[in-house]
């Protein structure tokens, strides 16, 4: 029986491959040709919390995610800074960038040379592929694990630990690539209030 299942394991094994130079450029390629993004989510959290919406990404620096009831948040980047926006405290918090990780990878070029992005940790078999990121120089901002399905090579799925060092997880369905999105999305006034603040 133990030989049984060892040999189990080794074949199970055998269908896990490492990452080669040709599995790193498909990711890189595939996130950086991708100019907009258009997708449902479903968002979990390891305090417990779970939620879904429409996230909406435009490079090289835009993002839109619309939280559905019962979650009352808005959470809109125009390229300069992030506004959350709370609507059921009635409360607005400017975010910076360089603090949302999972974005920043998204909506930049990126390159995954061990210079600006190393890989840390890697996983493929015949139906998907697992690669964690961290920023070599700014190892402050956290891990970020993206997932892949393999056919067709498409973005599931990404993990980032949030400034709350809350992980979050964020899956996709439904999603359209490179399909034109109205620039309003990216726009929002912000009107001056007691309560706004400032996050960094």
């Amino acid at each position: 029986m133990k030989k049984i299942l060892f040999l189990m394991l080794l074949l199970c094994a055998s269908v896990v491959q490492a990452q080669t130079p040709t599995d790193i450029k498909k990711i890189e390629d595939y996130l950086n040709s991708m100019t907009t993004m258009e997708s449902s989510f479903v968002q979990m959290a390891s305090n417990g919390a779970t939620s879904e919406g429409k996230l909406y990404i435009s490079k090289p620096s835009k993002i839109r995610m619309e939280y559905a009831p019962p979650t009352d948040v808005l959470i809109v980047g125009n390229g300069d800074e992030i506004i959350f926006h709370d609507r059921e405290l009635d409360q607005i918090t400017n975010i910076d960038y360089d603090d949302i990780p999972g974005t920043k990878i998204l909506i930049d070029t990126i390159k995954i040379d061990n210079q600006t992005l190393k890989v840390t940790d890697f996983y493929k078999d015949a139906g998907s592929t697992t690669i964690t990121l961290e920023y070599a120089k700014q190892k402050d901002m956290g891990p970020m694990t993206l997932v892949f399905s393999n056919k067709p090579f498409e973005l599931k799925q990404w993990k980032i630990i949030d400034p709350q060092s809350v992980e979050v997880t964020l899956s996709l369905y439904d999603t359209m690539i490179n399909e034109p999105l109205d620039e309003n999305l990216f726009s929002y006034k912000v009107k001056a209030r007691k309560n706004s603040k400032r996050r960094r």
